[in-house]
């Protein structure tokens, strides 16, 4: 399982767990739980948080 550490522009960290992927979505950047099967963001796929694409300074990608 792959969680996703991200950097926010005021320096605060938020760590996405249980998260496969990321989009994004107009204005923002969106984290998202994929079936292990299909590694696409479908509309099966289910959306695990979101954030201001222009308040993200780094996204960092974590095995478990």
């Amino acid at each position: 399982m792959a969680s996703y550490n991200i950097t926010l522009q005021d320096g605060s960290n938020e760590q996405i767990r249980g998260a496969d992927a990321y989009s994004q979505e107009g204005a923002m950047t969106t984290f998202f739980q994929t079936d292990t099967d299909r590694r696409v963001i479908d509309s099966w796929a289910t959306r695990l948080a979101s954030f201001r694409t222009t308040e993200v300074m780094k996204i960092r990608r974590c095995e478990h």
